[in-house]
């Protein structure tokens, strides 16, 4: 029996060990199975220009990120997005994480992902094997990227047409275009008409296309860099649908001259690049119809092809004798041709004439600079007479009074009778007191109309205002050169400003409003600048990525900022 009880009590002990050593292992082995990571391809062939998907999957829950920094020697790292996963299964709780990466490739042939560590854990290489660019000419490839400028070489404040043309002969999903970035001088980017879509037919090939056009302008001398377009989609060929595959348009370089010499006949001329100037006027009545005293109102109308709105000059009125004129303030405006942006400036003022009689009105004259002939030409509006109906004001003449001899004076007079001259006195009495009520009474009147009308000579003491893209263009210099000291309040001061000269009728109230108004990188820099602003602790913002975006700034229409999402719409071509 005693003997029983000892093996009996020599065995639990051991019994338990067993299960205690078991259990632990297990719980080893089973730890280790859940921080494995594991990495997968999403297809293993792509082509040198197409997207891929990495997927890096860890069965555990861990603060950890994975160092994708051994990825970036062959291949362009883009978008990263991670998922947390929890599953029960009869009642075993599960957690994963999984990282999703958008690879492109940058060279060709067969090769490996290199391991991705996480922790103390990595996973396995990954093979895959990439192709060769599919570069077949135009008719013949399924899609591809043109881009062309009008101009290689011109001058400061020109237009540039810079156009991109997307062709397309196989349907594509998720389609985008990304705009160039434009390095150099400093230069102002406006879209220079809507969207266009039409069919064109190259070697016989059917192919769906997309236009762009912007105009560019170029704010100082020197060079202006673009880069190629891209446009990014998914292809669809052969029933198989393809990563996000890129193409690329050329890449253009222009030589921007300085402003030249203004005409010797116009020492003061304004800068004024364009095609086509145009200057015509219109009346509220027949100028041959004015009265004395009446105002009329004149129309006068610069428009210039290839150029923006605020860039016209102001017209100064003449100043002519007998007229009085007055200055309204001008309508600017801007119309799309097939040359590019025609600004539009509309002056009005009112005319009135002091006098009756005849006035000359003198010519009106605008020197402009011919960018395709290279030379200057002068925009005109004759000389035209202004015929005024009224009473004109008659020069006084003095009565010429003859010398007489006090003693041939005294026989000529006759001897008037007292009361007579008394009467004489009086009547000229009361003459005179009403000629100095009337005196008087027109320098009330005088008084009172320089109140209400300032005189044009106050006028003329007023400094004019320099033109809007001349402060648009200090202002960017003030944001670029705050950005990089990292002042983020100047910059968001001077690009609200800028935004109020750009639109005076609905400014942008905030950074993030001003944002959705203009193109990338300009876009995603402001609103990193936005919300360092906002942050609890002051966010992180890049001072001279911001500084580099600053360069150009690329407007939206209210159109495109509505699309933002979908800046293509998935279009179906015809099947070749």
């Amino acid at each position: 029996m005693v003997s029983k009880r000892s093996a009996f009590t020599n065995w639990v002990p051991d019994t338990l060990l067993i299960n205690l050593v078991s259990g632990t292992l297990f719980m080893l082995v089973s730890s280790a199975a859940l921080a494995a990571v594991t990495a997968r391809v999403d297809r293993p062939t792509v082509d040198v220009n197409e997207s891929f998907t990495l997927e890096i999957v860890v069965d555990s829950n861990t603060d950890l990120e994975p160092d994708l920094t051994v990825l970036e020697e062959n291949y362009f790292v883009g978008q990263v997005s991670k998922l947390s996963n929890t599953s029960i299964i009869n009642g075993d709780i599960r957690r994963s994480l999984t990282w999703t990466v958008m690879l492109m490739p940058k060279v060709t042939g067969e090769q490996l992902i290199p391991a991705i560590k996480l922790g103390n854990e990595q996973s396995e290489p990954v093979r895959i094997v990439v192709n060769e660019q599919t570069n077949a000419p135009p008719g013949e490839a399924d899609v591809f990227v043109t881009s062309e400028v009008d101009l290689e070489e011109t001058y400061v404040q020109s237009q540039i047409l810079y156009r991109i043309r997307i062709y397309r002969a196989v349907p594509t999903r998720q389609p985008a275009l990304r705009n160039p970035s434009i390095t150099g001088v400093e230069t102002l980017a406006e879209l220079a008409g809507d969207e266009r879509q039409y069919e064109a037919v190259l070697n016989g090939r059917a192919y769906n296309v997309i236009e762009h056009m912007i105009a560019l302008y170029p704010q100082e001398s020197g060079e202006i860099q673009i880069s190629p377009a891209r446009f990014e989609a998914r292809v669809l060929r052969d029933g198989r649908i393809t990563g996000r595959k890129i193409f690329e348009s050329q890449s253009h370089t222009i030589k921007i001259l300085p402003i030249p010499a203004p005409p010797a006949d116009f020492p003061d001329a304004a800068w004024l690049p364009a095609r086509d100037v145009q200057l015509s006027e219109d009346w509220s009545r027949p100028p041959e119809e004015m009265e004395a005293g009446e105002p009329v109102t004149r129309h006068v109308t610069l428009s210039a092809l290839g150029q923006i709105e605020t860039q016209l000059p102001a017209l100064e009125p003449p100043e002519v004798d007998g007229l009085n004129v007055y200055a309204d303030k001008p309508e600017l405006t801007r119309t799309q041709e097939a040359g590019g942006l025609r600004g539009v400036r509309k002056d009005q003022y009112a005319i009135i004439g002091l006098t009756g009689g005849e006035i000359a009105l003198p010519a009106l004259e605008v020197p402009w600079w011919d960018i395709e002939g290279a030379e200057w030409k002068v925009a005109r509006l004759p000389a035209r007479t202004l015929m005024i109906k009224g009473a004109p004001v008659a020069p006084v003449v003095e009565p010429e009074v003859a010398v007489v001899p006090a003693a041939v004076a005294a026989a000529q007079t006759p001897v008037q009778d007292p009361e007579e001259a008394l009467a004489v006195i009086g009547t000229w009495q009361r003459a005179t007191e009403v000629l100095a009520i009337l005196w008087l009474l027109t320098l009330a009147a005088w008084w009172w109309s320089s109140r209400s009308v300032p005189p044009r000579s106050r006028e003329n003491r007023e400094p004019e205002p320099p033109p809007a893209h001349k402060q648009q263009g200090q202002l960017l210099k003030t944001a670029r050169k705050a950005a990089a000291a990292g002042d983020g309040a100047a910059v968001r001061n001077a690009i609200l400003e800028w935004g109020r000269l750009q639109w005076p009728t609905a400014a942008p109230r905030s950074l993030g409003e001003f944002a959705n108004r203009v193109e990338p990188p300009l876009s995603d820099e402001l609103r990193q600048l936005s919300a360092a602003s906002y942050s609890k602790n002051g966010g992180a913002w890049d001072g001279d990525a911001l500084a580099s975006a600053l360069r150009n700034i690329t407007t939206v229409t209210s159109r495109d900022a509505a699309a933002a999402d979908e800046p293509l719409p998935p279009l179906m071509p015809p099947a070749a």
